[in-house]
């Protein structure tokens, strides 16, 4: 074994070690999520294997051009000097790999650590180069057999395009057809069977007014793990009135399960008639969310919300699958958008055939995947004539059409993470400091805002990052984007993949973990509560989220 492994080293490309080493040391640079030592490791390593399948197909193109080899002595002096400035690179960069990752940590509030694990982090990315080398082999030797065999019938170039044709048809279909689909669909078991648990601390509601109870259309069952911790969580009547000091109600909250109907359309029919059975009509506000993709509505949010309306109020969401946003926004994007649309569609033509003067305010939310989905769940053209009031979208995905538009024809000067667009009476945009009255004009009748925070990769993940910085990257940084952030070629790309997959590990208040004193400013602005409440209750609001803060 020994012996094989030295045969495999030797047999590695010289440009290719050196600028996967270059690679390496880039990996180990911050981004916008803080990172383990494990997640680390399979970053460096494949990193590693990118940098080394670039050198090595620069050293090929250099061939097949038939540009002459470079001079013996030279040559190999000139490797010597670089494989030596490789060497020092890599030490300095794990050397240095405890600070980077600390100057995200300290920006949100998390301990600092005392060592990067260089050997931890060494030990698991040498396994995972060699794995995407022993890959990159396998189709190489699938494409070389396949062009022997061609060459019977074919001429050698020829014969060269069908092999690579056919080893990358053949490796995507095991990839996509074989493993990825199995992997989606081990997860998409395992999920179901996770939101089908009914949770003893979760008890069903005995109240005939509200969802899931014996008296409700949706069955407990048929709610799903996150509606049954949706309908029975949030505050109540006696609690926010404790709070205020004011008058206030129970909220009612509607959900839908994907047990209660086959199609978007029936569970979003199911949802319309339990609102009207649950007097959801009948309140000062009404909220039309679109979950994340697991189902789940953030309680931040919706509690939040809740207590500013002094629980006049009645929510409605339906589900619409089990995977997280991420992976759903890479395989079922257009659930969410479906689901959002009928959804839209049965609460709003109800809603217009209401009078004007009975009617509820309604409002959109969506936070991640469900703020893409709400954003498509109506064009404004269909509601020029009787508009909905506003939508609160957090955390909106970077595929988000109307998102990306706004956030493209900002104003000059004004940041990518946080931009201002036109005069602020249509839409806006917060972070964690509230921009909200940076507009130079009042509300309009529609007010639209977007909170999301400079760290939160789901939102900036930039699919062009691998051949140039990403806008907001360009001019002042976000305040908890590290200042040590800087853009490499492939691989900046390759860590903001990785922060996406690890958006939610952040504390409360960073990345893709949104803060109810955040909500507050948000929902404040939307619902045009500015005058209903002084700053001294709506401290003391916030302080009432940061206090009922998980601590870790």
């Amino acid at each position: 074994m020994p012996h094989r492994f030295l045969k495999f080293w030797v047999s590695l490309s010289t440009i290719g070690l050196l600028l996967g080493a270059v690679f390496f040391s880039a990996s180990l640079t911050p981004s916008l999520v803080p990172r383990t030592y494990i997640a680390q490791g399979v970053l460096s390593g494949v990193c590693f294997a990118v940098g080394y399948g670039i050198g090595v197909f620069l050293w090929h193109l250099w061939v097949y051009l038939e540009l002459p080899p470079p001079a013996g002595r030279f040559w190999r002096g000139l490797k010597l000097a670089a494989a030596v400035v490789c060497a020092v690179m890599v030490v300095v960069a794990l050397w240095r790999a405890a600070e980077w990752q600390n100057s995200i940590r300290t920006l949100m509030e998390l301990p600092p650590l005392e060592t990067g694990h260089p050997t931890k982090v060494g030990l698991i990315a040498l396994p995972t180069f060699i794995g995407v080398i022993v890959l990159a082999r396998l189709f190489g030797f699938a494409r070389r057999l396949v062009a022997r065999q061609s060459q019977r019938f074919a001429t050698r170039r020829i014969a060269n395009v069908i092999g690579g044709v056919v080893a990358i048809v053949l490796f995507w279909s095991a990839v996509e057809g074989v493993l990825f689909r199995w992997a989606l669909h081990t997860a998409d078991s395992s999920l179901r069977a996770l939101d089908q648990l009914i949770e003893p601390d979760t008890p069903q509601p005995s109240d005939p007014n509200r969802t899931g109870s014996a008296a409700s259309l949706v069955s407990w069952e048929n709610l799903g793990r996150r509606g049954r911790e949706f309908v029975a969580s949030g505050p109540q009547r006696d609690a926010i009135a404790a709070f205020s000091g004011r008058e206030a109600k129970d909220p009612v909250r509607v959900y839908v399960g994907l047990g209660a109907g086959q199609t978007a359309a029936e569970r979003a029919d199911l949802a319309l008639k339990e609102l009207i059975r649950t007097g959801g009509f009948t309140r000062k506000t009404l909220l039309v969310i679109m979950p994340t993709g697991t189902g789940w509505v953030d309680p931040e949010g919706v509690n939040s919300v809740e207590y500013l309306t002094d629980g006049d109020i009645a929510s409605v969401a339906i589900q619409y699958s089990y995977l997280s946003s991420w992976l759903s926004l890479l395989v079922e994007p257009n659930y969410g958008s479906d689901a959002a649309r009928a959804l839209f569609r049965a609460v709003y033509d109800y809603w217009t055939k209401l009078p004007r003067n009975e009617r509820p305010k309604l409002y959109l939310y969506g936070l991640s995947l469900g703020a893409l989905s709400s954003e498509q769940s109506t064009e404004l053209f269909e509601v020029i004539g009787d508009p909905y009031q506003g939508a609160l979208w957090v955390g909106p995905p970077y595929q988000s059409r109307i998102w990306n538009k706004f956030t493209a024809g900002r104003n000059e000067g004004t940041p990518a993470w946080l931009p201002r667009f036109g005069d602020g009476s249509y839409v806006r945009f917060t972070s964690q400091q509230n921009a909200l009255s940076q507009a130079t004009a009042p509300w309009g009748p529609m007010r639209i805002v977007y909170l999301q925070y400079a760290s939160d990769p789901v939102t900036f993940f930039d699919e062009g990052a691998y051949r140039r910085p990403p806008a907001w990257m360009v001019g002042p940084r976000g305040p908890d984007v590290s200042p040590e952030f800087g853009w490499y070629p492939v691989v900046t790309f390759l860590q903001l993949g990785l922060d996406m997959a690890m958006a939610t590990t952040t504390p409360m208040g960073y990345g893709h973990v949104y803060a109810g004193e955040h909500y507050i400013d948000g929902w404040i602005a939307v619902l045009g509560l500015e005058d209903a409440w002084t700053p001294e209750e709506i401290e003391k609001l916030k302080d009432k989220f940061r206090a009922n803060r998980p601590q870790d």
